[in-house]
């Protein structure tokens, strides 16, 4: 039975949207939750509210809940069953996979959107407990390139900011990154510095932050590899480096500044579009800057060579000396509410607490800090999210755990990921609704608990542990996710590995022991009211460490988590998307965030009528002038965009923002992925969907009357 609340109080709890990690004050009244304010004193949003939080609980309140669990009957209807009926019929199933084709042949997606407490217990459960050699997550598809970019300069994934350098850089470039629409908090905090800093947007879109910033470097798209390591070859030919730090806090410059002299400014304005003086403009703003900013997210995380042009952002930073100190840094925005917190502990690629599977020392460690024996952990790295489908085509894979996220509308190249779904003999889908394209082909369906409806810690870009608590209780028999993984583990047999996890916070203390020692080291925490009394503590924080203060930022010593303690420069040879232009595709599709308004597939924004009117109502795609000129386009008029994929109707938007020979669509639109090209940078897995050949064009009679016949 759910644990019952106080029908009257304020509780201050994390958002479960985005990763900026805004606290929300959510005031309960005879035990509703009625409505929300924005925590004043929190670090992060300062008062502050976007769109999103302000709507936070509406999603709780949306009348397709999943409320009961359902199991699909000989028939193929979903039929309400009890909790007990729905776990013998998840162990038979799993069991019968493996039992038929092999351990290896079930496996899990989870997710950036749950606590790190249920995250780490489901990895603990799944892969130690039932023999799921495979899972990964949902944030392989937004922060994987980060994490292996940090790892090979840093030496851990370690973002090294504070959100307070967004107020204190005298220059800021932002790489990819729609700010204002993305992150409109973090907006706020920019708007707030009072040095009056440059803003540079490298984006090649005109978007909302482009229009506000002071520079806005239009390349042409999957251009920014060429394009950064010429501005570093710049920056290096004219001396405009920080020799000192180079000398004493990094490895591999020489190497590095011999790969860039191939980008001689004329070469790179010729492969990137942007002309000789802009770049020259860009990299004399850099040298000018006392406290210099760099920052991305999706527009190089989504690429097919992002890896590689997050480390050449990485590396202005370094040759310039613009790490360690207020307003500097080399730094990546995350996506979800806890990628963060999946990054370090959902056990999927990584072994707990950024260890690794095939590390013996490793292994022995983790076992011996949850009193296990090392023979369960197992000792193969996991596939990633894409090789787990691949898997699913090959047949090596049969059944698959899907928890808090809507694969079926999110993965890159949509009709083919909803084939791959249909041909597994046994899909487990554990969602907060049952009206996901997703739950919609589950075989069992797990009704879980939302946010606002159960406790735990979500960990924010800038590395802060923030408290997320209950406000309601979850409707029916849904259950938080950490009561269904202990649930499972007890009627799968292996409830032994867990005994100690009986609540979120005795989870928290197994997470810090898992900690110790480790670049996040958060062992000095004294318990879930610390972390809420200190507005959420930022890792590391060891034990032993005087009280935590607001905001801190890493490497302030210049000295990195490498074996050298030196950050390392690290290229590759740029090279072209892997999808080429065609005569029938001539354009460039993108795709990125619609509105600060919209989330990802919709499954929560989608519930609120207030967040439904400030979306577009439709799907909308940007045309430049000459593009829509050249095929008698017009704004508003009904046009049918294409790739070899797929063909999908969208209103157009005739606007100078895109220019000629590119075109973009929203992410958010449930056919959007029916266009975009299964591309993945070949270091992190991670899909590229910022680049497809398309084509737009008007709808005509013939358009209504072939999709009447479908």
């Amino acid at each position: 039975m759910p644990t019952r609340l106080a029908p009257d109080r304020t509780v201050s709890t994390v958002c479960g949207f985005c990763s900026t990690g805004c606290s929300l004050d959510v005031h309960v009244r005879d035990g509703r939750a009625v409505n929300i304010t924005p925590t004043a004193e929190y670090p992060v949003n300062l008062g502050m509210a976007c769109p999103k939080g302000w709507e936070a609980l509406t999603p709780l309140a949306a009348d397709d809940r999943a409320t009961r669990p359902l199991l699909r009957d000989r028939r193929g209807r979903l039929q309400p069953v009890s909790w007990d009926e729905a776990s013998a019929a998840f162990v038979d199933g799993v069991r019968a996979v493996q039992a038929t084709h092999g351990p290896d042949a079930f496996a899990y997606l989870s997710t950036g959107q749950i606590p790190t407490e249920e995250m780490a217990l489901l990895g603990t459960v799944a892969k130690f407990g039932m023999g799921m050699v495979h899972g990964d997550g949902n944030t392989r598809q937004c922060m994987a390139t980060s994490v292996v970019a940090h790892k090979e300069t840093f030496g851990f994934d370690a973002p090294p900011y504070t959100y307070a350098d967004f107020e204190e850089s005298d220059v800021i470039v932002l790489f990819g990154s729609n700010l204002c629409v993305a992150h409109p908090i973090l907006w706020e905090r920019v708007c707030r510095n009072p040095h009056s800093p440059d803003i540079v947007v490298v984006d090649p879109r005109k978007t909302e932050t482009a229009m506000a910033a002071t520079q806005h470097v239009a390349l042409r798209p999957k251009s920014d590899l060429t394009l950064l390591y010429g501005l570093a070859n710049l920056l290096i030919q004219r001396g405009w480096t920080d020799d000192r730090f180079i000398a004493e806090s990094t490895a591999g410059f020489d190497e590095f500044a011999r790969h860039v002299a191939a980008f001689p400014v004329e070469v790179v304005s010729e492969g990137s579009g942007v002309p000789v003086a802009e770049l020259e403009r860009l990299a004399a703003t850099i040298h000018r800057g006392q406290r210099v900013s760099f920052w991305w997210t999706m527009g190089v995380n989504q690429s097919h060579e992002g890896v590689r042009s997050a480390e050449a952002i990485i590396a202005l930073a370094l040759l310039t000396g613009n790490i360690g100190r207020p307003g500097t840094g080399a730094n990546s925005i995350t996506g979800q509410c806890n990628a963060m917190g999946s990054r370090l502990f959902s056990n999927t690629t990584n072994l707990l607490g950024g260890r690794d599977f095939t590390n013996g020392d490793d292994r022995r460690h983790v076992a011996g800090v949850l009193g296990i024996d090392a023979a369960r952990i197992t000792d193969r790295p996991s596939r990633a999210y894409d090789e787990i489908l691949e898997g699913i085509v090959s047949g090596e894979i049969r059944g698959l755990w899907i928890i808090a996220t809507n694969t079926a509308h999110s993965w890159i190249n949509q009709t083919y990921g909803h084939d791959v779904l249909d041909r597994l003999d046994f899909l487990v889908v554990q969602d907060m609704y049952t009206s996901t394209e997703t739950a919609r082909r589950a075989h069992l369906v797990l009704p879980a608990a939302g946010w606002g409806e159960k406790a735990g810690t979500f960990i924010n870009s800038e590395r802060r542990i923030g408290l997320v608590q209950p406000v309601a209780d979850p409707p029916g028999e849904a259950q938080p996710d950490f009561e269904i993984f202990r649930r499972l583990a007890a009627a799968w047999g292996c409830d032994d590995l867990v005994a100690e996890w009986t609540d979120p916070e005795a989870a928290f203390r197994v997470l810090q022991r898992l900690s110790a020692g480790r670049p996040f080291d958060f062992t000095g925490i004294e318990g879930y009211d610390a972390v809420g009394a200190a507005g959420g503590v930022q890792w590391p924080h060891p034990a032993g460490s005087p009280p935590p203060v607001a905001e801190r930022r890493l490497f302030e010593d210049g000295r990195f988590f490498t074996p050298s303690g030196r950050a390392n420069f690290v290229f590759g040879v740029p090279r072209p998307p892997e999808e080429p232009l065609t005569p029938r595709h001539p354009l460039i599709l993108m795709t990125g965030r619609g509105s600060s308004a919209e989330w990802h597939t919709g499954t929560r924004t989608s519930k609120s009528a207030i967040l439904r009117s400030l979306a577009p109502e439709q799907l909308y795609v940007q045309v430049s002038p000459s593009d829509a000129d050249t095929r008698g386009i017009v704004s508003g008029d009904e046009v049918m965009v294409t790739t070899v994929r797929a063909d999908v109707r969208a209103k157009a938007q005739v606007t100078p923002n895109v220019a000629t020979g590119q075109i973009f669509l929203p992410m958010h639109h449930a056919d959007t992925n029916r266009l975009t090209a299964a591309s993945f940078d070949p270091q992190s897995r991670q899909p590229s969907y910022k680049w497809s050949a398309a084509e737009v064009r008007k709808v005509t009679p013939e358009d209504g009357v072939r999709a009447s016949n479908r």
